[in-house]
């Protein structure tokens, strides 16, 4: 029986199917899905970028988002393997005055993160307060790939300290830390952060001693990237006085940077792990220095400059990463389906109308054809034939909806004069006979 309200329902039924599941699919190709494993390039065992590697590790842990920290030997190998998209390395960190945007136009930073101090240690019994007594000396700079080798590099060469008058060791985390130890080396050169437990260590070993350095002043004013960071006697151990005067140190700062093709909801989720782990005050540091919300070197990550300014979004603030992952993505496609369909349902009546109108035609149709078979020539089995066309036209016009009744009792009206011309046909065939 037909019923073009069901027919239309079902259309309509089947537009909405077919738009969600092109919606959802455009959104897998467009909009992937953000990865479950990530991979971070750190740094040398046991140095600054490690320690943070691992603090973040542990935050996006609670995400359901895996970290895997590759160890390398520092900046500039971050940088070949950030610039490899086979290396599979998302994010990683440099160090201020090592690179920039226009060498790594690809990179894109979530902020300085850190200053970065180079902390000069010697054997206790050595004594030296100026980097142009490190002539003759061997000096663990840092691996050849490091940030921390290509600024001391820089640094001693200001000071006339070259590998023709000392012996530069390519060294630098815990193999520097255990040549120093054995006397392997005189001097070893880190670049790292206070926290991490290799400086911890050697802070208080006691056949250690850090170098407080004169003259960094002129070293940052020769070198803008530097700073002069200054580590208060008794700060590590005021029981212990460790130090026990304080320190000038060079310093500077690094950023993490990410591809510009990481997923946005990862960049905006390791950007959340900065804020929790670096923007704690510190000894060089005040509270909520780091991480900042702009890079001289490299320009900022969108996402992570709109998690700074805004915070979370309100789904990520009620609902778990991956739920509101999802729940973001659900939204999108109702908002374009309804975009879609909403204007579909605006011409639905008009649709309903021509499919009812259609309908009534082709009955129409078909009524016309019965009345031009009308003749009183026509045998008795083509008028049966056309008796039961008739009813069916009859049952057929039953199942025009009640608002359209006028067209129903203008079609019933024409199959009943439809109806007594046949009578009148068949009665004239059985005179006939």
């Amino acid at each position: 029986m037909f019923d073009p309200g069901r027919r239309l329902f079902l259309a309509l039924s089947l537009a909405v199917i077919c738009t969600t599941g092109l919606v959802w699919a455009a959104l897998g190709y467009f909009v992937p899905v953000p990865p479950k494993k990530i991979t971070i390039a750190a740094g040398s065992k046991g140095g600054a970028y490690e320690f943070y590697a691992r603090k973040y590790r542990d935050v996006l842990a609670r995400h359901s988002v895996t970290v895997d920290v590759r160890s390398t030997e520092g900046s500039a190998e971050n940088l070949r393997l950030l610039q490899d998209p086979a290396a599979g390395v998302i994010a990683g960190f440099v160090q201020g005055g090592v690179s920039n945007s226009t060498q790594t136009s690809d990179l894109e930073s979530l902020g300085r993160i850190n200053y970065l101090a180079f902390f000069v240690f010697c054997h206790a019994s050595d004594a030296f307060t100026k980097l142009t007594e490190l002539k003759d000396k061997r000096i663990a700079i840092g691996p050849a790939s490091s940030g921390t080798n290509l600024v001391v590099t820089k640094i001693l060469r200001t000071s006339g300290v070259t590998a023709e008058n000392a012996t530069l060791v390519p060294l630098g985390g815990r193999a520097a830390a255990d040549a120093l130890r054995s006397g392997k080396v005189d001097v070893a050169i880190m670049g790292s952060v206070l926290e991490a437990p290799l400086i911890q260590n050697l802070l208080r070993d006691p056949g250690i001693r850090l170098v407080s350095l004169k003259r960094i002043k002129a070293i940052t004013r020769k070198f803008p990237v530097l700073t002069r960071l200054e580590l208060p006697g008794g700060v590590i151990d005021l029981e212990e006085n460790i130090p026990d005067d304080d320190v000038s140190l060079i310093g500077t700062t690094s950023s993490l940077l990410v591809r510009n093709d990481a997923h946005p909801e990862i960049v905006g989720l390791l950007a959340r792990a900065m804020v929790e782990v670096n923007s704690e005050p510190g000894v060089f540091q005040q509270f909520g220095e780091f991480p900042t919300q702009t890079d001289p070197e490299y320009p900022m990550a969108e996402a992570a400059r709109d998690y700074y300014k805004n915070g979370p979004s309100l789904l990520h603030r009620y609902l778990p990463f991956w739920v509101a992952n999802y729940a973001r993505r659900t939204l999108a496609i109702l908002v374009t389906v309804v975009a879609i369909v909403v204007p579909v349902f605006s011409y639905a009546p008009r649709v309903y109308q021509w499919f009812v109108r259609r309908r009534v035609l082709l009955l129409y149709r078909d009524l016309r054809a019965v009345e031009h078979e009308l003749r009183p020539e026509l045998p008795s089995a083509r008028l049966e034939s056309c008796y039961s066309e008739i009813d069916r036209i009859d049952r057929a016009s039953k199942a025009l909806p009640l608002r359209h009744s006028d067209a129903f009792f203008a079609l019933r009206n024409h199959i009943d004069l439809t109806r007594a011309r046949l009578a009148s046909a068949t009665a004239t065939a059985v005179r006939h006979n």
